[in-house]
């Protein structure tokens, strides 16, 4: 490299480098100035404060074996909604909640008419079934979800689903 070659490279790291000083001082600077004068009318907009409420008013917790009937789900915006009724007894519940697994033992689940897996679950009493169904089961056997994933049906309509499964299965 010759004496030239190496000064115009030098000369031009230099120059290269200070503006990229001065666009990080410029940046520095806009953020400072927005903070300053932006910040205020953000939180100040109605749009936002209404966005805001919204999604505070769409917080609700479910808790497992308490009644979350009240609740509603609702989808956001701009999703597909495939049925917004809740099933009205025990049969409907199966159909569109424990059919997914109880119908073909997903993850430890009991066959519905499998005679020798629900007498083995059936010895321990319904209760038993009811408190699992209804809180949710982990163990050797499998994995059942606190009401079958459905927080938003009520206690007595996973009773029955279970009443439904247990008289299919006898």
């Amino acid at each position: 490299m010759s004496k030239q070659d190496s000064q115009f490279f030098n000369i031009f790291s230099l120059v290269l480098g200070i503006l990229i000083v001065i666009a990080l001082i410029l940046f520095a600077f806009s953020r400072m100035v927005g903070n300053n004068t932006q910040k205020a009318h953000v939180l100040s907009d109605p749009q936002y404060i209404g966005g805001v409420q919204r999604n505070l008013t769409q917080a609700r917790i479910a808790i497992a074996g308490e009644d979350n009937s009240a609740l509603t789900i609702r989808p956001a915006a701009g999703a597909m909604v495939v049925d917004t009724e809740l099933p009205t007894d025990g049969l409907s519940v199966y159909q569109t909640v424990c059919a997914a697994c109880h119908g073909a033992g997903i993850a430890g689940a009991p066959k519905v008419g499998d005679r020798a897996v629900w007498n083995s679950r059936l010895a321990k009493g319904t209760a038993a079934l009811y408190k699992n169904s209804i809180e949710g089961y982990v163990g050797s056997a499998g994995v059942m979800p606190a009401k079958g994933g459905r927080v938003d049906l009520s206690d007595e309509l996973i009773q029955a689903a279970v009443d439904y499964m247990v008289a299919e299965s006898r």
